[in-house]
């Protein structure tokens, strides 16, 4: 008899493990804003069964796609506390396998998380280039793609005990949010490094770690007051993602039918003159060919991301996304995405890369912008990037000649137009990112002129974003390949000859660039004006660009000298904003100016003044 009871186990076991190969969501969690679940069970001719589930919950819908082995089952999770279900799967009306399934508690006011805003600085790394916390996982053999560092495209082997071991080198930089870029399973055979391939969205790329190293570094960062930013994907996947290879509907992904690459007129998704067929191939089209689009104008695929995104924020305890290539996906699918999961977390802030170059355009894409308004459209997308100011920055500080439209009236005239934003304060500014040329490069390591640009990046509304090791000097030709803007940092692996993350271990370069970027940004996390206060700018004279940042508590005026001259400012033009204050202090050398007297300000310099 307990031979037959062994046999009967080991065949279920057989069974489960031949129809199931996958549960997604893994599990789920109780007490969500939205009680619907969308489980997908997937499995060689899985639809064949028909399921049901215990503990009274509520199957709403089954759905059996043309691909039988699929199922997406979705359940009312109303008043369910947490505690473990049981999927019963049955074929002919024998049981052929069950499942448990686990509804875990969430965490204490999960759904009020906070999340970054004006009062972060953003730090954005590429794990693969910052440091190699643990060799051992370089070449994992579950993924194709071994370390090679002397491929510029190839893997490196940073990882997250990398990060995890360089936490104090960014707390003593000043950085209060981490943007790294995407972290789960990437199997492409080459370029995988980049991690914008993902072949699958619940798994942390095994080269980097495990999910529960993930955890950790959210964990880690809390420990610290910062905050841990995922990139998220939703335009595309990599060929490689294991569902690619099975799709459970023909229109999972957009086809044509087969591939038909996009032709990134961002423009067609709100120009009332676009041919709608430019438009879909704007939306439609693949990204390049090892990128399947999806198509999020499908149900199933927009649920499976929006739990996919939500299910990270719960098990990661995370702190804000930033979305890849936001302004490519079916406009109306994005904005349901990105609404359900504000609704889930209200104070959630999200990101997205709207790569364009015109205010307009980009304000379009923010919550409640006046310019999508006119179409009756709104994306619910909290946040979108500076790209306006990215593009004056990269080249403002070379124009030593103000003419009318060059030198610091370029940043002035980027400014003037705020009017077109929802929100200012919640835009994501930058010098540069893992996509663009690195500014020591294109300024060739005129310290100067990172001083003048970073302390505007600093002081002005917005949320700043530093690209890692930018406080080092780091430079990088953008004209050898994205490789040569992606270079591992100094000191991440065992052997460099320079290790840029200790005082000892920098050059005396690095170390200039370190101390001033460490100590403005330590100033700026203290000083609440900065972050949120009123901005009032003054038209650039003499190549010289004055504002001021002011509440009911506070005035700090900033003056960026672009000139190459010394220059002697009078004061009385700005008697708006200085009112009666008598004197001011520079926030980092902090000598003292008699405002009366004017203020005198090197050639290629700035002044961070905080008026007494």
């Amino acid at each position: 008899m307990r031979s037959i009871i062994i046999m009967f186990i080991l065949l279920l076991t057989t069974n489960v493990s031949a129809q199931l190969q996958r549960t997604e969501p893994p599990f789920w969690y109780a007490d969500m804003q939205n009680p619907e679940l969308q489980i997908m069970f997937y499995g060689k001719n899985i639809a064949q069964n028909e399921v049901s589930v215990s503990n009274s919950i509520v199957i709403k819908n089954v759905h059996k796609t043309e691909n039988p082995n699929y199922i997406f089952v979705t359940i009312d999770t109303k008043d369910i506390p947490a505690s473990e279900l049981l999927f019963t799967f049955k074929n002919k009306n024998k049981v052929a396998f069950t499942k448990k399934y686990s509804l875990k508690k969430r965490i204490e006011n999960s759904a009020l998380r906070k999340s970054f805003d004006a009062s972060d600085v953003m730090y954005l790394l590429m794990p693969d280039r910052f440091a190699n916390g643990d060799t051992k996982n370089d070449s994992d053999p579950t993924v194709t793609e071994k370390v090679n560092r002397t491929l510029s495209g190839g893997r490196h082997g940073g990882d997250i005990k990398g990060i995890l071991k360089n936490l104090d080198y960014l707390e003593e930089l000043g950085v209060t949010a981490l943007w790294s870029t995407p972290m789960c399973e990437d199997n492409d055979k080459t370029f995988s490094y980049h991690t914008y391939g993902q072949s699958d969205v619940y798994k942390i790329d095994p080269r980097f770690g495990t999910n529960e190293d993930y955890v950790r570094l959210s964990a880690e960062l809390k420990k610290r007051n910062m905050k841990l930013i995922k990139d998220y994907v939703t335009n595309h996947w990599g060929a490689e993602h294991w569902m690619y290879k099975d799709l459970p509907t023909y229109d999972w992904v957009h086809q044509f039918p087969g591939y038909s690459q996009s032709n990134y007129r961002m423009t067609t998704q709100f120009d009332t003159n676009a041919s709608a067929i430019d438009a879909e191939n704007c939306m439609d089209g693949w990204f390049v060919p090892s990128m399947p689009d999806l198509n999020q104008s499908n149900p199933l695929v927009l649920n499976y991301l929006t739990q996919n995104a939500i299910w990270w924020i719960e098990y990661a305890n995370l702190d804000g996304f930033r979305v890849d290539t936001y302004s490519y996906n079916d406009k109306i699918a994005i904005a349901k995405w990105t609404k359900a999961i504000t609704n889930e977390y209200p104070n959630f802030n999200i990101v997205g890369e709207i790569w364009m170059h015109d205010q307009a355009q980009i304000s379009y894409w923010q919550k409640d912008s006046p310019i999508s308004a006119i179409q009756s459209y709104n994306s619910y997308l909290p946040s979108v990037m500076d790209f306006t100011l990215h593009d004056a920055l990269g080249t403002v500080f070379n124009e030593d000649k103000p003419s009318w439209d060059t030198g610091m009236i370029k940043v002035y005239e980027n400014f003037t137009n705020d009017f077109l934003y929802p929100n200012t304060n919640n835009l994501l500014t930058f010098l540069e990112n893992h996509d663009t040329g690195r500014f020591n490069e294109i300024y060739k390591n005129d310290f100067k002129k990172y001083q003048m640009a970073l302390t505007l990046l600093a002081t002005t509304r917005g949320i700043p974003q530093l690209y890692y090791g930018s406080e080092i000097g780091m430079k990088g030709d953008k004209s050898e390949g994205d490789g040569g803007i992606r270079l591992d940092f100094p000191g991440g692996w065992d052997g460099d000859a320079n290790n840029a993350f200790t005082k000892e271990g920098r050059t005396k370069q690095q170390n200039e660039y370190f101390d001033f970027t460490s100590k403005l940004l330590q100033w700026r996390k203290t000083n609440p004006t900065v972050h949120f206060g009123k901005m009032t700018h003054y038209i650039p004279e003499n190549n010289v660009y004055i504002y001021f940042r002011h509440n009911t508590n506070k005035t700090v005026m900033v003056i960026i000298n672009n000139n190459l001259e010394k220059q002697d400012i009078k004061t009385q033009r700005f008697k708006e904003n200085i009112g009666n204050h008598k004197t001011a202090a520079e926030a980092l050398s902090k000598e003292t100016f008699i405002l009366v007297n004017g203020i005198s300000i090197e050639g290629k310099s700035a002044l961070i003044l905080e008026l007494n």
